[in-house]
């Protein structure tokens, strides 16, 4: 790990043209090598874009797995390059909301897009924020992964043990929280809201979190600028009325919207999730292997 962090480090000096282009060769090879998300990410598409040709769905798989390889990638100049270098790099639009989230409590709503790394240092040039993350196996990646998160504001991060309550307890001390809601983590205080019209286990924590704490809903997405540019990091305007007297109305509303932020950036969501692993009570998997493949 230790030298995979320090070819990391050497890439990071490179012009982003270059380091993306090596990503995107990359993400080409593993598409070709990792035969079982390669079928994850195949088979989420189709069941999300059935409108789509086979080929297409092949297309569009191939181009994620290269956009997800150059973020993982590009997390090196994230993690090392000056603030002066990432400033070019990051195009937000509109300005950072920063007087709308001083208004009070603030989840910045933030969906599994590959670049949702970029989103994090673009709020965390601006102001502290807490955050869940998942701790990483590998001691020395942790470190590096977390010096990365907090190098410009202090960062407060929670692991999924932690629970609830030091995030709520961090929102009324005014510490806005920037939130990973879209993964599936099983059926425990979840429930079964459409996604792309698939029933999803989803996660009710958004709106049940800004039910208790009267939080405000700002999204923030970040996408590639075309021709290897740098990225753009959207902060799209608060939520009226959320969540509103029904949970589940709620989280459906949550899941609608990245529906609609997936289709506009279709290659660099997270297809690579089995983002419906858990399935109600009597269905099958979705994801059984292919046949004759094990």
């Amino acid at each position: 790990m230790r030298l995979l962090l320090g070819f990391m480090w050497l890439l990071h000096w490179l012009p982003l043209s270059w380091l993306g282009r090596f990503g995107n060769a990359v993400g080409s090879l593993l598409f070709a090598l990792l035969g079982k998300r390669r079928h994850i990410a195949l088979t989420n598409l189709r069941l999300c874009m059935p409108e789509l040709s086979e080929a297409q769905r092949v297309s569009l798989a191939r181009q994620h797995f290269q956009a997800y390889s150059r973020s993982v990638w590009e997390r090196g100049i994230l993690w090392w390059s000056s603030e002066a270098r990432l400033k070019r790099l990051i195009r937000v639009e509109p300005a950072f909301p920063g007087a709308q989230i001083a208004t009070g409590p603030t989840i910045l709503l933030c969906p599994h897009f590959v670049c949702l790394d970029v989103a994090g240092v673009a709020t965390a040039m601006e102001i502290s924020a807490s955050s869940m993350y998942v701790q990483q196996k590998n001691n020395t990646f942790d470190r590096v992964l977390r010096a990365g998160r907090s190098r410009f504001r202090p960062v407060r991060l929670f692991t999924r043990q932690d629970g609830i309550k030091p995030i709520l307890r961090a929102l009324r001390e005014g510490l806005p929280y920037f939130m990973l809601p879209d993964m599936d983590f099983g059926a425990k205080d979840a429930e079964f809201v459409p996604f792309f019209g698939i029933p999803a286990a989803t996660l009710t924590a958004t709106a049940r979190i800004a039910a208790a704490t009267g939080a405000q809903i700002i999204p923030v997405i970040a996408t590639f600028l075309p021709d290897y540019q740098g990225w753009r990091v959207t902060y799209y305007p608060p939520w009226d009325d959320y969540p509103g007297p029904d949970i589940t109305a709620a989280t459906r509303r949550m899941n609608a919207f990245i529906e609609e932020r997936a289709r506009a950036n279709p290659a660099e969501y997270f297809w690579t999730h089995k983002r419906f692993k858990t399935r109600p009570d009597g269905e099958a998997s979705l994801y059984a292997p292919e046949p004759g493949k094990h």
